[in-house]
């Protein structure tokens, strides 16, 4: 029967929130893409919770931005409410948390991939992929037998590979909201040797907004002055009228319910085959491994501006529907409550990501890549930066170029993948902030300081993007050694601003750095006795005043970091057989050989491998000067 072949750079299967960052970083980068969807309706849809940002992933969308992808952009366009979590705590932790209207920001997605040049959007359900005689990715294969010649592919899967959904007793074999699964492409995959997990996850229901009284819930305001996503967005343009999300809680009779109910949970009823994400529990779990809390928090928040539906944060759950009626209706404000979507848990298959390197591509199958909840991590934010590196990383294979691998010191986007490619992961990986060693120095405010660089050298960030940012981190120099040579004296404005503070007067001068440190005290809150400040945009004054107040732990880290980056410049050789390697113990020459890490760091961090084995490497690195220097010298010289 006759079938359409068609050639590409690059093969882009799944159109999520990796797929599109993927499939616009190669386009963007000159290759002819092709981005696979099972449906296009669904192109960077939000199966789950309507919001982008929070806690940690604020941070990575930041550096998505950075890098020159396009989430930060799409949600700033998009928000119906925005707030910025942990202002009471230190900068390190502050993280931007955005309401999305759902319907809105994946058009908008769909908007851009449509008008992107080099970009083609298909409606297909891929079943295979090809490979040549030397296990090079070669192509992709559709069920329809359509076939579509590649020099490199990108997996964004999902949840959809194999996917069922299961509310109580009831399953049905479909992708998220009811969408339709990818049936075959796991099959080719596990021909091609490749290891597969089954995981699960889960989402609340959606329910009426004319059902719920909001009088006996709490009012959650987003913040008055709106800070963007995006380092391009004009803060101006994201002031607008926001809407409010709503708090309630659980109770005894809730969970009595759910108690009671328990042996009709697939979760607990054994049906679930999968592991389900450990920070992100079903509602049952949270009564039963929490069985000491009489509530938990429940957040009621619009799924956007044109629909009624309220996604009921905190309770997912894959009960019954039965339960869930009764269940939901016991929460202050929901006693009357009309379920639009019942709740549901959903299985899928995904790989052992410590089959990748850092680079996002298989070790396996030269030229093949992947990205997103595929490789066994969960969230939104977490697929689109994995989606963006392996788009990155498809293209310079293509052009020949280096790959672009984040460190664990660069970028919460080089923890996360360090994380999932050497660390073993049984159940769905959630980026947190105290996963990220030198979080000082990965903050959220200065994404662009620290990866604009690397976006551009990639072909990612304009000349203009980039000049702002090379201007901006000269101002922040200028202006803190400005500042440590203004003297302030005891006069009388000086002491009455002080005080209006309560903070300490003085006995003697100073200087303005001095008092910025101060806790009660900033650089803005200072201006009235910095006579000759210059005028400096409130980027620049933000990354001033911080650098100031916390330049000792800023440096310390800078300290960790050297010693750090002295383990991830040991290079290791690539295919190596740490059998050679005499004194090393059984699971270190295991995991070892499994994992072929790159370097010491990396060697390091792997479960399993003890500082006893690295100081055995080392050994065996600095031997090698002697043994075969060829290899000695090849590895050192790779160093930057």
């Amino acid at each position: 029967m006759p079938a359409i072949e068609e050639t590409y750079d690059v093969c882009v299967v799944g159109a999520g929130h990796a797929g599109c960052e993927a499939a616009l970083a190669c386009a963007r980068l000159g290759l002819e893409t092709i981005i696979f969807t099972v449906s296009v309706d669904s192109i960077a849809m939000m199966p789950c919770n309507p919001n982008i940002g929070g806690s940690s992933k604020g941070h990575l969308v930041r550096e998505i931005d950075a890098l020159g992808g396009e989430m930060g952009k799409n949600i700033d366009k998009t928000f119906i409410q925005s707030k910025m979590l942990n202002k009471s705590k230190g900068p390190a932790v502050h993280s931007l948390r955005a309401q999305a209207d759902k319907a809105a920001y994946s058009m908008e997605m769909r908007k851009t991939l449509q008008n992107t040049d080099h970009l083609t959007i298909r409606q297909a359900e891929v079943s295979e992929i090809l490979t040549d005689d030397e296990n090079h990715i070669c192509g992709v294969k559709t069920v329809s037998g359509a076939k579509y010649n590649c020099k490199a592919a990108v997996l964004c899967t999902g949840t959809y590979l194999r996917a069922r959904c299961l509310t109580g007793e009831m399953i049905t074999h479909t992708g998220p909201n009811g969408l339709q699964p990818a049936t075959h492409l796991t099959d080719s995959l596990v021909a091609h040797g490749i290891e597969m997990y089954r995981f699960k996850t889960g989402t609340p229901a959606r329910v009426d907004k004319r059902s719920l009284d909001f009088s006996k819930m709490q009012e959650q305001f987003g913040d008055e002055k709106v800070v963007p996503f995006s380092f391009t967005t004009n803060p101006d343009d994201v002031q607008i009228d926001q809407v409010s999300c709503w708090l309630t809680y659980t109770n005894p009779k809730t969970h009595e319910i759910i108690r009671n109910n328990l042996d009709r949970s697939p979760i607990y009823a054994g049906i679930i085959e999968g592991t389900g994400p450990r920070y992100c529990p079903s509602i049952e779990d949270k009564v039963v491994k929490f069985a000491d809390k009489e509530r938990h928090q429940i957040f009621i928040e619009p799924e956007g501006l044109n629909t009624n539906e309220m996604y009921v944060g905190g309770m997912s759950s894959s009960l019954p529907e039965d339960v869930q009626h009764e269940m939901y209706r016991t929460l202050p404000g929901l006693e009357h409550v009309k379920i639009v979507r019942n709740a549901y848990a959903i299985e899928y298959d995904c790989i052992n990501p410590n089959q990748l390197y850092a680079s996002l591509e298989f070790k396996k199958i030269p030229g093949l890549f992947s990205g997103g909840q595929f490789n066994g991590s969960s969230g939104y934010e977490e697929a689109a930066c994995q989606g963006l590196i392996a788009g990155i990383n498809a293209s310079m294979k293509i052009l020949g170029k280096k790959p672009c691998i984040l460190d664990r010191s660069e970028a919460y986007i080089g923890v996360l993948i360090d994380d999932l490619v050497t660390k073993e992961t049984h159940e769905p990986y959630r980026m947190m902030t105290s996963r990220a060693e030198y979080r000082l120095l990965l903050r959220q405010d200065n994404a662009d300081l620290r990866l604009t660089k690397k976006g551009y050298e990639i072909g990612l960030i304009s000349k203009e993007r980039y000049d702002w940012v090379c201007k901006k981190e000269q101002l922040i120099d200028e202006e803190i050694k400005r500042v440590d040579q203004v003297k302030i004296g005891a006069s009388k404005e000086v002491q009455s601003l002080l005080e209006s503070y309560g903070s300490i007067p003085l006995n003697t001068g100073t200087t303005l750095t001095e008092l910025i440190r101060r806790p009660e005290l900033d650089y803005d809150k200072l201006a009235p006795i910095d006579k000759d400040r210059p005028e400096l945009p409130q980027e620049v004054t933000e990354q001033v005043n911080i650098n100031i107040k916390y330049d000792g732990y800023i440096k310390r880290q800078i300290k960790q970091v050297e010693h750090f980056k002295k383990l991830e410049k040991k290079k290791l050789p690539e295919n190596f057989d740490y059998h050679e390697i005499s004194g090393l113990r059984i699971e270190a020459t295991q995991k070892l050989n499994l994992y072929q890490p790159l370097n010491i760091g990396q060697a390091s961090r792997i479960s399993g491998v003890t500082p006893a084995d690295v100081s055995v490497i080392l050994v065996y690195l600095e031997q090698l000067k002697y043994s075969n220097p060829d290899l000695f010298y090849q590895l050192n010289s790779s160093e930057d």
